[in-house]
């Protein structure tokens, strides 16, 4: 059966153009009627090569436009402009055919003596958070060493988010990231992120916040230098991590943070410890302890052992002391002892347990009893005449 004709998709003509074709094209369209225009705009990420030539891009409030300055020009300019400067240029529009990039040759730069609209606002916030002590260092605080929850300020669908979660995933499974999403750039951004960081402070729980976003052009990083932004992250009570941009770019979050990540990668390994540092420290630490352990449980036996020894020695001594004494007092109590008396031949009357020491005490015909040194014997008084 022949396939219907609504259903049958066109192919490629037998003309097919190559990519670069399409770039060469353009470009030559481009170029073919273009004349230099004077266009005035303010400069950022202006970087100047091994070569000589200068890349940079010229931006308004609006629209941003790449631009080149070759090495013989750029020689001719002087120095480099600083970031911000506002200029006049004189470029003709061209196209870079390797990546389809739309951009102008500059040829001239004439500084309008005047900074940028957008330098000149950062200027502002920047003298502001510092007026109100929010640069201050002596303000940062200390991260927590383990925290147990995470909150994490960013873009629910950038790149940002997904890096975080790996890099704590291995380092500190323990760890529970809470994700407050904001958008990160473009209009409604500023406002965006300072209402994130508000609800940060009213979930319970929360060690640490991490805010921030992956690389980007400098125009893309602009809600993180608003003022309401530094404010409301100067403001969340939990210790804080900006990690905005790459390497290079730093913000005025970067600075009002207690601490700044180049990466949102090296945000959450700042963040966390790495639990297998911890189990080799724990594992040094029970080695040591143990150690430490029998070298004290060694030290205290040796001690024990010479105290037994010396408390015999002192148990000896004090023993054979109290015998000597008893033996002397047994002496000396055997000496006054009336029973050594009447071994050397005496008597002891006494009559009813009581010793008759008086003639008085005998009334005649009475008996009474004598106490030798081996017995008693009856005795009788001798009758009167």
């Amino acid at each position: 059966m022949a396939a219907s004709p609504q259903l049958q998709l066109a192919g490629p003509a037998d003309d097919v153009w190559s990519v670069s074709q399409v770039t060469a094209a353009v470009k030559r369209l481009i170029e073919r009627g273009a004349l230099p225009v004077w266009v005035r705009g303010e400069i950022v990420q202006c970087k100047a090569y091994s070569s000589g030539h200068w890349y940079f891009t010229l931006r308004d409030r609006r629209s941003q436009v790449r631009c080149c300055m070759f090495r013989k020009e750029a020689a001719r300019a002087g120095r480099i402009p600083a970031e911000g400067t506002e200029v006049f240029a004189l470029g003709t529009p061209s196209l870079w055919e390797d990546k389809g990039e739309f951009r102008l040759t500059i040829t001239t730069l004439i500084p309008t003596s005047a900074v940028g609209q957008a330098q000149r606002e950062l200027e502002r916030v920047k003298a502001a958070l510092q007026r109100d002590g929010l640069l201050d260092p002596a303000r940062k605080r200390r991260l927590p060493e383990y925290p147990g929850c995470i909150a994490v300020v960013t873009s629910v669908d950038g790149a940002a988010l997904r890096d975080i979660a790996i890099v704590t995933r291995r380092r500190w499974p323990l760890a529970r990231l809470l994700v407050v999403g904001a958008r990160v750039q473009g209009d409604g951004a500023a406002a965006d992120l300072a209402r994130a960081l508000t609800i940060v402070n009213r979930c319970d729980g929360v060690d640490l916040c991490i805010v921030g976003r992956g690389g980007g052009a400098r125009e893309d990083l602009a809600a993180f230098n608003d003022e309401r932004v530094c404010r409301a992250l100067a403001a969340v009570r939990v210790p804080t991590i900006s990690a905005v941009g790459h390497e290079t770019d730093i913000s005025l979050s970067d600075l009002v943070a207690d601490h700044r990540a180049p990466t949102p990668s090296a945000a959450a390994e700042t963040a966390v410890p790495d639990r297998r540092d911890v189990l080799r420290v724990v594992n040094e630490l029970a080695t040591r302890l143990g150690s430490g352990l029998a070298l004290r449980t060694s030290l205290a036996g040796e001690r024990l052992e010479r105290t037994a020894d010396r408390l015999s020695v002192a148990m000896g001594d004090t023993l054979r002391t109290h015998r000597h004494r008893a033996d002397c007092l047994a002496s000396e109590l055997n000496a006054l002892s009336p029973l050594r008396v009447l071994d050397r031949g005496y008597a002891v009357p006494t009559r009813a347990g009581r010793v008759l020491k008086r003639q008085a005490d005998f009334t005649a015909g009475e008996s009474f009893d004598l106490r030798v040194s081996d017995g008693t014997v009856r005795a009788l008084p001798e009758a009167e005449p």
